[in-house]
């Protein structure tokens, strides 16, 4: 490559990196992306006063080039897990937490009495005698809230800080997306019935395999579970490596999977209600998310949006994403085989859910 890398430090905004970072930056030896990654920091934050290594050309696409030895990443590195950085005392406070809230919701909301879950879910049924209407009634209201919080987050973080936000932002949400999981379980079978292939040859494998598959993509922002709990800081993610590499908006591509699988295999109104909310949701969400990583990371995000694509394996077959050989590493990591073990307990827990959510009578 013959231009030089420049770093780029705006005086406004940027700071000069400690000296401890430049060794990461500008490695005297070769190394990996996964050893790279687990010893060091991540290039890029979720503070946009970090700094960005750039060409002079100022060109993105010369990114492209670099990225077979990831000397070109300006984002960070995803599902990175370093046991020996783990504090037990976290975690310790991560399942307070888990316990506290988990407490809060079930007397405060699912109980039905002392909570006012079913007093929400009884409120918005009153407003159509139709299960597919409510279904998308309770979808879009999840979707408002959620998503609204989340265009809000930049100044309500600068109002009470990262961590008081990431709790309304919870508190909100959660008891929401409760609400709708559980009226969808126990009306899934209630509306028209559309088509019927439960009993053809290989639909229940395709719809296991496929269910499977999509939270792969469905979680890559949430491997992080301390942040998730406020334990650490919460921070707004410039992934760009792992599930990243193969479409920018893994949520929105594990949501039409699952939602197309379970439409596929329910076959009635009721699926296809919640499936056109929960997708709708979710092509909203890649323009706004795209919109908020845009204004919090400005040039950064540009490169990799540059070399990355919505529509999964895009940019890789346009060649604007280069695979790095050893590309597979990027998902033998912890938070992965957890990913694995837990949708295989959610799959086996199935009626257990199916128990609980009926006796609500939600």
């Amino acid at each position: 490559m013959t231009s030089s890398l420049l770093l780029s430090t705006p005086l406004s905004s940027f700071l000069r990196p400690p000296k401890s970072r430049l060794t990461h930056l500008f490695p005297t030896k070769p190394s990996s992306l996964l050893s790279f990654s687990i010893s060091a920091k991540p290039l890029y934050s979720s503070n946009p006063s970090k700094f960005l290594i750039r060409t002079s050309t100022k060109d993105a696409n010369t990114y492209v080039s670099e990225q077979e030895d990831d000397k070109g990443l300006v984002g960070e590195d995803s599902a990175a897990f370093d046991l020996g950085e783990q504090k037990i005392s976290s975690w310790i406070y991560f399942s307070v937490i888990l316990g506290v809230v988990l407490f809060v919701l079930q007397v405060a909301w699912i109980d039905n009495s002392t909570g006012f879950g079913k007093v929400f879910i009884d409120y918005v049924s009153t407003l159509s005698e139709s299960h597919e209407v409510v279904m998308l009634l309770l979808t879009i209201i999840f979707a408002t809230v959620h998503s609204g919080l989340a265009s809000l987050r930049d100044d309500g973080e600068k109002l009470i800080g990262e961590r008081a936000f990431r709790v309304i932002f919870a508190g909100l949400s959660l008891p929401l997306v409760v609400s709708t999981v559980v009226y969808f379980i126990n009306h899934r079978y209630d509306g028209l019935q559309l088509w019927q292939v439960q009993g053809v040859p290989g639909i229940h494998q395709l719809v296991w395999i496929s269910n499977f598959l999509s939270f792969f993509f469905l979680y890559p922002s949430t491997f992080n579970l301390l942040e998730v709990a406020s334990v650490d800081k919460p921070k707004m993610h410039l992934w760009e490596t792992g599930i990243i590499r193969i479409t920018r908006h893994p949520q929105m591509v594990g949501q039409v999977i699952w939602c197309l699988a379970h439409t596929i295999w329910i076959g009635n109104s009721v699926a296809v209600a919640a499936s056109v909310g929960l997708i709708g949701h979710h092509l909203f969400g890649v323009w706004n998310g795209d919109r908020r990583l845009a204004k919090r990371y400005g040039e950064a995000f540009e490169v990799v949006k540059s070399r990355t694509s919505v529509i999964p394996f895009a940019a890789i077959l346009t060649g604007r994403q280069l695979l790095p050989k050893d590309y597979y590493k990027e998902f033998i990591r912890l938070p992965y085989l957890t990913i694995t073990a837990l949708t295989l307990g959610a799959y086996f827990a199935h009626p257990l859910m199916r128990a609980a959510s009926f006796q609500l009578h939600w």
